[in-house]
């Protein structure tokens, strides 16, 4: 982590939190952040965010990470929330199988809202939970494959892999798009510097030899692909 000030950063990067209501969003968000973790957290209502500060090579990012309620009256959100994210974690329960059945309809969601270049990485939340396991690693990791997904398995409650997760997905953003950065101005006030990718050729070798940390398979590369909504 960075020794700089809060307010002393390179970029800003918007990341967002999807899935399904009680995957454990609001726990992965809060011990990324604040290194704190509630059993008695409330669904979240509407949008909260929250930020931290990392390093990257040589610059400093401070990742603004959005969450918000994972349950259909929210949907009217949809495309405020996705606007200038450049990477999303897309949360399951591996305790409950709907919830990993549902990351396919939240995928599609992101094809239609999100930015052609946005990088996702699939997430099995719950790990210290693994004796209820009902999702098998071998079959998310077989969907994050097929779907050109990095994958990771964390638990908010013991730490398990949040940290790395969190970096991870901001370092591969950073990595494939350092000399496509643009500062987008439409988006800030003139003092936070809010990035957004062009669409970066040669995506796939970043994703065959990601940055060095744990266990996330391969990344998503999206720039071919085309939006089918605006927002």
């Amino acid at each position: 982590m960075t020794s700089r000030g809060e307010d002393e950063y390179d970029y800003l990067f918007k990341v967002v939190l999807i899935g399904d209501s009680g995957v454990g969003k609001s726990n992965l968000l809060s011990r990324f952040t604040k290194n704190e973790f509630n059993l008695e957290s409330k669904t979240t209502i509407g949008v909260e965010f929250a930020t931290k500060t990392i390093e990257c090579e040589d610059k400093v990012i401070k990742a603004q990470i959005w969450d918000t309620a994972g349950q259909e009256r929210y949907r009217a959100i949809t495309s405020a929330y996705y606007r200038g994210a450049v990477a999303a974690l897309l949360v399951y329960d591996i305790t409950k199988m709907n919830t990993f059945t549902n990351v396919e309809k939240w995928l599609q969601e992101l094809k239609t809202y999100a930015d052609d270049n946005i990088v996702v990485m699939l997430v099995g939340n719950k790990t210290d939970l693994a004796n209820l396991r009902a999702v098998k690693v071998e079959e998310a990791k077989g969907f994050a494959e097929k779907n050109e997904l990095a994958f990771i398995e964390t638990s908010a409650l013991d730490s398990t892999n949040v940290v790395e997760a969190f970096e991870q997905i901001i370092q591969i953003y950073h990595q494939m798009g350092s000399e496509h950065i643009r500062q987008n101005d439409d988006d800030d006030d003139g003092d936070d510097k809010i990035t957004k990718g062009k669409p970066v050729e040669g995506i796939s070798s970043h994703l065959r030899n990601p940055v060095k940390l744990t266990q996330a398979s391969t990344e998503a590369d999206k720039s071919k692909e085309k939006k089918k909504g605006c927002c």
